[in-house]
């Protein structure tokens, strides 16, 4: 009895210290709605993502950037030489001389780059000036106002044309992704919501054990003198007394954890202490399959991934087979050019130029490395496909399961709210039967664990629900209840 009675007292005046600091701390009361829009604005999960989508976002505009023109301006200013060199004398002698001159120069130059045939052409005007200070005259200028040129390679292989068809692709995976992520972190809010809500339960389940085996055992202790119980009875109760005691402190630990942990994922400070709100009814929803699966292979991420994957295994192949026959590449160029004393000169009376060049590479003996370099990018092409063909069979029974699954939660969450219930009652009417004496202490606690499983089982079956339903949303990137798509605004998105 008086182990009963110090350890009570011990409990109250920590919960008096602990409700002490809760109220210093402040509290802050979340329904799990508020919870995961906390998750998506706050959590470093979801400012991950975001930047991870601008980063996608400047990826793709670099590869729009390659199909406009550019504009460059390139100069020398200047370039000293003052040094000794040999110079071969019209008797083939040679005699070393100083020299002693600066260029500068000016070279504008305007770049397209060329999608249909992946080569590039070029404009350019040029200007250099060249001082020659141990002779006469001692200034020239050399000026080319005008030239055009192409750049195009031969061999098959049009890098740009490729990249027009992945990197668009890859845009719209991004975008996608981006809103499966914050799916994900809906998911994880889930978690850590169920978690700490099924801490707060059991912290609830413990306290009122305790009052109730306290209570208990005070009686048991005055029937025991009475001689209507047993003595193992007694101890029996006053052993659920000190395990409901131990139960308490268990649960304060477990839930300072719980708390400690999402509200560390929502970004609060260590202040705040939560309280969550259990939702108590859930949508009356059932999913078709066939919708389900079309809906998830329009938005899911994962179905722009495989498509990306079996371009960009084609595109090697093309690569690879370029490079195993004859490579050549083209250069042509056509324009203006005049040397004068004077810069005004030097643009008086421009004489053409015309440059053409053609280089032809032929592997005469390699040893069969272009060919094997070929049939290796084959053989991955293939290992591809056949990856590919799987995911789509996975993803295909995966979102077959999961609906099967969500459809059958409601019908759980209904059982269980039930029997939680009809446990919760079965309890209070077996309490009532041991004080009248009707039963003995082992049915009372057999009745008591019953209704501590049954009271975690119905929350168990909501976080089910909860768990399933965002892993359809994630799946399919639709909203079911709202009975529309998951997007983003992608443009604000940016500018935050």
């Amino acid at each position: 009895m008086y182990r009963i009675s110090v350890f009570l007292v011990i409990f109250l005046f920590a919960q008096d210290i602990s409700a002490q600091t809760e109220s210093e701390a402040g509290e802050r009361v979340l329904t799990l709605p508020e919870v995961i829009q906390l998750s998506r604005d706050q959590s470093l999960m979801g400012l991950m993502a975001r930047h991870q989508f601008r980063s996608s976002y400047w990826e793709y505009r670099t590869h729009i950037a390659r199909y406009r023109p550019g504009l460059s301006l390139e100069a020398t200013v200047p370039s000293l030489n003052n040094v000794m060199q040999s110079v071969t004398q019209p008797d083939g002698s040679e005699k070393f001389v100083s020299t002693s001159n600066m260029q500068t120069g000016l070279d504008l130059q305007l770049n397209q780059n060329i999608g249909l045939t992946g080569g590039r052409v070029f404009v350019t005007s040029q200007i250099q000036r060249n001082d020659n200070f141990n002779e006469e005259p001692p200034t020239t200028y050399l000026a080319y106002p005008v030239t055009i040129g192409l750049i195009q390679p031969i061999n098959g292989y049009n890098a740009l044309r490729w990249d027009r068809r992945i990197e668009p692709l890859k845009y719209e995976e991004a975008k996608l992704e981006y809103v499966n992520t914050l799916e994900r972190v809906s998911q994880r809010a889930v978690g850590y919501f169920f978690d700490l809500a099924l801490a707060q339960i059991n912290l609830e389940i413990a306290k009122k054990n305790f009052a109730n085996t306290d209570t208990l055992y005070q009686i048991a202790l005055g029937r025991y003198h009475l001689g209507t119980i047993a003595e193992n009875e007694l101890l029996q109760m006053e052993l659920s007394s000190l395990n409901a005691g131990a139960a308490i402190n268990e649960s304060n630990i477990d839930l300072a954890l719980r708390r400690s942990r999402l509200r560390s994922f929502l970004g609060f400070n260590d202040r705040i202490n939560l309280q969550l709100i259990l939702p108590r009814e859930v949508p009356d929803m059932t999913l078709d399959y066939s919708r389900t699966l079309a809906e998830a292979l329009e938005n899911n991420p994962d179905i722009l991934s495989m498509e990306r994957q079996l371009l960009e295994a084609e595109r090697q192949v093309a690569e690879a087979r370029s490079q195993k026959g004859i490579r050549a590449d083209l250069f042509a160029q056509v324009g203006l050019s005049q040397n004068a004393q004077t810069l005004s000169g030097a643009y008086q009376n421009p004489e053409n130029q015309q440059r053409l060049r053609v280089g032809i590479q032929v592997p005469l003996l390699d040893w069969g490395l272009g060919r094997g370099q070929y049939r290796m990018a084959q053989s991955a092409q293939e290992v591809v496909r056949t990856d590919v063909r799987q995911s789509q069979i996975d993803f295909d029974e995966n979102i077959f399961l999961q609906v099967m699954q969500f459809n059958l939660q409601d019908d759980q969450v209904l059982i269980a709210s039930k029997a939680d219930a009809i446990a919760d009652l079965r309890y209070e009417v077996t309490k009532q039967r041991f004080l009248i004496g009707k039963i003995d202490v082992l049915d009372l606690n057999v009745a008591l664990e019953e209704k501590d499983v049954a009271r975690r089982g119905y929350v168990q079956a909501l976080r089910n629900y909860w768990d399933y339903y965002y892993d359809l949303r994630g799946l399919t990137l639709y909203d079911w209840q709202k009975d529309l798509k998951l997007t983003e605004d992608f443009d604000e998105l940016l500018v935050k």
